[in-house]
């Protein structure tokens, strides 16, 4: 049996997009209070009865969230230009070598909207 864990997290940051057409509205320096969920998928261990500690994936993700955290997106290495595209797979590309089974990271910006990035599993 295969199983899915989510956890979300979140952080507030600055960023705006500089690649967006003369006067869209995102190409303003604007703020959101972003939220992500990290989905690990795996077997659950016969010994634990969990696929993965919920803490362990904190603890993990904790440090990506610090460097993201009342900051200015576009001034941190990789996301120079931070859509919802790229803060996924930046995020993914941190957080897949220390989290086995890493299934999906789901970024939102707003209430409304939502990107997901699926990348490579990881074992």
């Amino acid at each position: 049996m295969t199983f899915e864990l989510a956890k979300t997290f979140r952080f507030e940051s600055a960023h705006r997009l500089p690649h967006v057409p003369e006067g869209h509205k995102c190409g303003r320096l604007h703020g959101h209070s972003f939220r992500f969920d990290i989905v690990v998928a795996g077997e659950a261990a016969p010994e634990t009865g969990w696929v993965l500690d919920y803490g362990d994936i904190s603890a993990v993700v904790r440090p990506v969230v610090d460097a993201l955290d009342h900051r200015y997106l576009n001034e941190i290495e990789g996301l120079e230009n931070p859509t919802s595209e790229v803060l996924c797979a930046w995020l993914w590309q941190r957080l897949a070598p220390a989290l086995p089974g890493l299934a999906a990271v789901t970024v939102r910006e707003t209430c409304t909207t939502a990107c997901t990035y699926r990348g490579p599993r990881t074992t």
